[in-house]
């Protein structure tokens, strides 16, 4: 049975237990105890215990964010319905999806509690918990600009899963260049300035330079490797579509060297 398929079922708890088993239990309606299940899940670094943690933070924590200004505006709630319609979810998966965005808008969200769970369940694989950040920085992008509160928070964010403030400068400069250019299906077309940014490195770049950062993106973001270290498979649509973006970017950068 897929992940999605136990987490309709019910047996999620087998695999998740803590602040995420309760998240997800409450978004789809179950009422369980998280300790009792916690102590029956499945073995760790099961796949589908992974999924069902990476898709249960990915909107929760995504609706806190939205939260952090104060309000959350209608292009932030537009941009979790873009991210759900990419994942092409079906109507039961968006309800659930929609139901943990709102919780996270809670004011009692345990945010470091699902953060330090989050990381756990994970392993610390590094290229799914990088995937999670560019996911969060799409949706603070999602009114056009990043609000110093959303800043504040995704700084601590990436602090609490191992990523150091360098790096989410890069990871911020490749999403503030999606959002200029509107990503593979955006109405803008890619600039120069904007292709470097995608591939994390700046215009000094030597060629032996951007064809090493373009095989080390493309590798961080393939989808079957992602889907393989747990990322959910319904999310394999944005990571397709990142590698895509990936490809234009150096296409623009050799064409105009």
């Amino acid at each position: 049975m897929s992940w999605w398929g136990k987490v309709v079922g019910g047996a999620f708890g087998f695999m998740v237990g803590g602040p995420l088993g309760a998240l997800i239990g409450a978004a789809i309606g179950h009422n369980f105890d998280a300790g009792m299940k916690l102590q029956a899940s499945g073995a760790p670094g099961d796949q589908e215990r992974v999924q069902t943690a990476f898709f249960t933070a990915t909107f929760s924590v995504m609706g806190h964010i939205a939260k952090a200004d104060g309000h959350v505006s209608k292009d932030e709630i537009a941009n979790a319905r873009q991210v759900m319609a990419s994942m092409e979810l079906d109507a039961e998966m968006q309800r659930v999806a929609i139901n943990l965005f709102q919780q996270g808008k809670a004011r009692d969200f345990a945010l470091d509690l699902i953060l330090e769970q989050f990381r756990r369940e994970c392993h610390r694989r590094q290229h799914l918990i990088r995937l999670f950040i560019e996911i969060q920085l799409q949706a603070a992008y999602a009114d056009g600009h990043m609000h110093p509160k959303e800043r504040a928070m995704l700084l601590h964010i990436c602090r609490r899963l191992g990523i150091s403030a360098d790096e989410f400068d890069v990871l911020a400069g490749a999403a503030g260049a999606e959002r200029h250019y509107g990503g593979v299906a955006g109405r803008s077309s890619m600039s120069l300035d904007d292709a470097y940014a995608v591939l994390e490195i700046s215009r000094s770049s030597n060629e032996r330079e951007v064809k090493k950062a373009y095989r080390r993106m493309m590798s961080r973001h393939h989808p079957d490797k992602l889907v393989a270290k747990g990322l959910p498979e319904e999310m394999m649509k944005l990571a397709t579509e990142k590698t895509q973006e990936i490809q234009a970017a150096y296409e623009l950068i050799k064409k105009s060297r």
